[in-house]
């Protein structure tokens, strides 16, 4: 097949709400560290790197290595006996883990392991009402999509009733009308009134990414987790980080999380876990662990080929510090985005994030006051960064967010190649 035929047969046989990036989709074919080739023989620099999952860089030797050893040993056996990997990765994800979390549950997604932790705050609080921020996003199964508070990724009206939403730490677009910091962080105050009015009074607890992924890179106020985790725990609930796109040094720290002094209750993990391969888990401590008595199985959850990938994933995080790497790389890549809001301030209205988590919005003319959402910028450098050989994401309720996240082991000038190449594309644009 060509490129064509490719595009041709996934519009033909694929659900047609399984989008894809561009107007005229890439067809990827190989991929090795930081790059990606396509069909047609052109190469792009990837700084989305599968959805802030290719941690390592694409075809990591030793993670493939790793894998193909697993492979010819033992593919497959399910959660109902114990294996090396399995356990291996357990007693690693144990000892890194924040705080004294030190049990873990194996699944093979994001979603997964959000409904899992979800379950386990009720079980262990006798509480059944959990509270999830606006603008976020949890996955796309129906407890999943109650979670995700983007009415663009929810098929369907709210399925749990017991999911209550709070207003988001959008400072850029603040709900609440104020400016920070003189607003006293007046969303995070707000969860004890939304508790108050609007649940029994007592919770489950609170999911919350550190940094909003699918809802354009939102970064909280320093002191937000502090005074709400305060809150949630004075009304019976838990504290869940959402760690599944800023764990494993993607932020510059080992956990999105320790960037605000929160030891949370459980975390969540996936994505970058494992370089690519479907994992994700839950690590929480022993005596909110011990509250799930019914039996449990997951098919798939703790595959002996995915664990092994997660270990050598791991291992090389930890050996080589790509948490350090993504610090320094990350304020390359800041300053090197913020260069680019001196240039163009009329349509790069805010640059958030923390290390190789950034991201920007782009709006109609900030110059002016304007804020209002420019999703045909968003859709323009999209495809001026494409036709110069970068990939970068997006994401925001709005669409108009850019999202960019390279792997860990990206180096200086590859960032400075990036920026060059963001900057010859708003060039293009003539904003």
């Amino acid at each position: 097949m060509n490129s064509q035929e490719v595009r041709d047969k996934h519009k033909r046989h694929l659900f047609e709400a399984v989008k894809n990036f561009y107007q005229e989709p890439v067809v990827i074919t190989e991929a090795k560290g930081t790059r990606v080739s396509d069909m047609d023989g052109n190469s792009y620099l990837d700084f989305f790197g599968g959805i802030l999952t290719v941690s390592v860089g694409h075809a990591n030797e030793e993670v493939n290595d790793a894998v193909i050893a697993q492979v010819n040993h033992l593919t497959h056996i399910s959660s109902l006996y114990p294996t090396v990997p399995v356990v291996e990765l357990a007693e690693r994800l144990a000892r890194i883990a924040p705080g004294n979390l030190e049990k873990v549950f194996l699944n093979a997604s994001g979603t997964e392991a959000d409904e899992t932790a979800v379950m386990m705050a009720q079980l262990y609080s006798g509480n059944s009402e959990l509270i999830a921020l606006r603008h976020g996003y949890s996955g796309r199964s129906l407890l999943a999509q109650s979670l995700t508070a983007h009415a663009s990724w929810r098929a369907l009206p709210t399925q749990v009733s017991a999911v209550k939403h709070a207003v988001a730490p959008y400072c850029y677009r603040c709900p609440l009308k104020l400016s920070y910091p003189e607003c006293g962080v007046a969303c995070a105050e707000d969860v004890d009134e939304l508790i108050r009015t609007t649940t029994t009074g007592q919770v489950a607890g609170i999911l919350v990414e550190p940094i909003m992924g699918v809802g354009g890179f939102i970064t909280p106020p320093e002191e937000y987790f502090k005074i709400v985790a305060e809150i949630v725990r004075n009304y019976g609930g838990v504290f869940i980080s959402d760690e599944v796109q800023t764990g494993f040094g993607r932020t510059g720290k080992r956990w999105g999380i320790e960037h605000y002094g929160v030891e949370p209750d459980m975390i969540t993990v996936a994505k970058g876990i494992a370089n690519g391969m479907p994992l994700a888990a839950v690590v929480t401590r022993q005596e909110i662990a011990s509250t799930l008595t019914k039996n449990t199985i997951s098919t798939f959850g703790g595959s002996p080929v995915s664990c092994a990938a997660a270990n050598a994933t791991i291992d090389i995080i930890e050996r080589d510090n790509l948490k350090d790497n993504s610090a320094k790389m990350g304020e390359i890549l800041r300053e090197g985005i913020e260069g680019l809001q001196e240039k163009y301030p009329k349509v790069i209205g805010e640059v958030r994030g923390k290390g190789l988590m950034q991201g920007m919005e782009l709006v109609k003319d900030e110059t002016a006051g304007d804020r209002t959402p420019n999703v045909a910028a968003a859709d323009q450098l999209m495809e001026e960064t494409k036709k110069r050989g970068l990939f970068i994401g997006r994401g925001g309720l709005y669409g108009n967010s850019m999202r960019i996240s390279p792997p860990l082991v990206i180096t200086k000038a590859e960032v400075e190649e990036a920026v060059g190449i963001m900057d010859d594309s708003f060039k293009a644009m003539d904003v």
